[in-house]
C-alpha cells in the first residue's frame, strides 16, 4: 500500500445530493397552510411540469418510486409472455417483468456500450414475445434506432428503464422520447432525485389517464375503479425535494464531469483498466464511473484493496440477474455480459466528489496494478 493515497474518511460509491436547507423548507411551508400532502397536490404539478421541460419531452407522470412506475409502464401497455431483456442491469428491472406476470427472456450484451446488443435480440423473439425492456446503463444509451426497427419489424412494445439517464440527451433529444415508455428513477442515489421517486416520460397522451389511475388503485372516478391498480404517488414533500435539487442540476452533472475527466487523465494512460467512453452525439450525465479489469480475480483483490485504502467502490453489476437463484437461468447463455459482469467495478461518482479525489482513486488503482496485482 501507498499510505501517502489513504483517505482519512471513507470515500462511498455514492452520496445523496442535497439543496441547500434554507431553501427545502421555504419550499414546503405552504404544505402546512394548505394540508395538501400527496394526490397530485400544486408541487407535484409543478414538479411535473418542469421535469417535462428540462427532459425536453411532451408528456411525463410521476410515482413514489422508479420500481413501482416500471411496474406500471408494463402494466400499461397490456403486455403478455416474454419480455426481452438484459441480465446485466438492477435486479428491479427483472423483477418489475416477473411481478406483471411475464417471461424475462435474457439477451446477451454490446462489449462496448454494455447495454442489450441488438444483433443479438432477433435471436430471441418467439411467438410469445410482446416487448423488448432495454436499459440505458450507467447513462449510456442504447442503440435506439436499431431496437426500434426490430420492434417495428416484428410487432413489439419497448419500454426503456432509464434509471441512469436521467437529463441524457442523444443526437439532440431527450433520452426519454424513444420508445413507448420510458421510466426514470429519482432515487436518493440518482444524479437527480427527489428522495425517493419516478417518473415515466411517453409521447403518446393517451396514457396519461391509464397510468394516473393505476398508480391510484385503478381509480378512474369517485365511483369507478376500471383498472386493478396499485398505491404509486408521488408526495408533496418528495416533489418539493426534487424542485430544490431541480435548481442545481446543471451545476451538479458539471462537478460529475470534472470528476469523470479527472479519471480518465490517469485511466487513459493504463492498458489494464477500461472505462467506458463518450460520444460525440451524446449529452452525459456523468451518473457512474465503472471499470473493467482484466479478469474476476484482479477485480476482486481491487475491490478488496480499495477498502484498505477508505474508498467503497461497487461491483455493479454482479451476480448477473440471470445468475439469482429465483430465476431458472443460465449466464452462460449471455458470455459477454457474464465476462463484463466478473470484471466490472463502479468507482465513487457524485456530484461533491471532486477532481482531487477522483484522480486520487484512479492512482490508488494505478499503483496498486503495477504494484501488487499479478506481480
Amino acid at each position: 500500500m501507498n499510505p501517502q493515497l489513504i483517505f482519512e474518511q471513507a470515500v462511498p460509491v455514492t452520496k445523496p445530493k442535497l439543496p441547500k436547507y434554507a431553501n427545502y423548507t421555504e419550499t414546503i411551508k405552504g404544505i402546512w397552510n394548505r394540508r395538501w400532502l400527496t394526490n397530485d397536490g400544486p408541487l407535484h404539478q409543478e414538479f411535473k411540469t418542469k421535469l417535462e421541460r428540462t427532459l425536453k419531452v411532451p408528456f411525463a407522470e410521476l410515482f413514489t418510486n422508479g420500481h413501482l412506475a416500471l411496474e406500471i409502464a408494463i402494466k400499461s401497455l397490456g403486455l403478455k409472455g416474454e419480455v426481452i431483456t438484459t441480465p446485466f442491469t438492477f435486479a428491479s428491472t427483472i423483477h418489475a417483468i416477473s411481478n406483471c406476470g411475464l417471461t424475462p427472456v435474457f439477451c446477451d450484451i454490446d462489449r462496448e456500450t454494455l447495454n442489450i446488443d441488438p444483433d443479438e435480440i432477433e435471436k430471441h423473439i418467439t411467438s410469445e414475445t410482446s416487448a423488448i425492456a432495454a436499459v440505458h446503463v450507467f447513462g449510456t444509451p442504447c442503440n435506439v434506432y436499431k431496437i426500434e426497427k426490430i420492434a417495428q419489424k416484428h410487432g413489439l412494445k419497448v419500454i426503456y428503464d432509464a434509471a441512469h439517464a436521467f437529463g441524457v440527451e442523444l443526437d439532440g433529444k431527450g433520452i426519454g422520447n424513444f420508445g413507448d415508455i420510458s421510466m426514470f428513477s429519482l432515487h436518493a442515489t440518482k444524479v437527480f432525485h427527489s428522495i425517493e421517486g419516478g417518473l415515466l416520460t411517453f409521447s403518446d397522451d393517451s396514457f396519461s389517464p391509464k397510468l394516473k389511475a393505476l398508480k391510484n388503485f385503478g381509480i378512474t372516478s369517485p365511483e369507478s375503479v376500471d383498472y386493478i391498480g396499485t398505491n404509486a404517488k408521488m408526495n408533496e414533500f418528495q416533489a418539493a425535494m426534487g424542485l430544490c435539487n431541480l435548481e442545481e442540476l446543471q451545476a451538479d452533472i458539471a462537478a460529475r464531469e470534472a470528476a469523470y475527466q479527472a479519471y480518465v487523465s490517469v485511466f487513459q494512460e493504463m492498458d489494464s483498466v477500461r472505462f467506458l467512453q463518450g460520444y460525440s452525439n451524446i449529452k452525459a450525465n456523468y451518473s457512474y464511473f465503472p471499470v473493467l479489469f482484466e479478469s474476476k480475480n484482479v477485480r476482486d483483490q481491487m475491490f478488496e484493496i480499495l477498502k484498505k485504502y477508505n474508498v467503497l467502490a461497487r461491483k455493479y453489476f454482479y451476480p448477473l440477474c440471470n445468475d439469482f437463484s429465483c430465476y431458472n437461468a443460465d449466464s452462460s447463455n449471455t458470455p459477454v455480459a457474464k465476462e463484463v459482469s466478473d470484471s466490472v467495478l463502479c468507482l465513487p461518482m457524485f456530484s461533491d466528489l471532486g477532481d482531487v479525489k477522483a484522480r486520487q482513486i484512479a492512482e490508488i488503482i494505478n499503483y496498486e496494478l503495477g504494484d501488487k496485482i499479478g506481480g
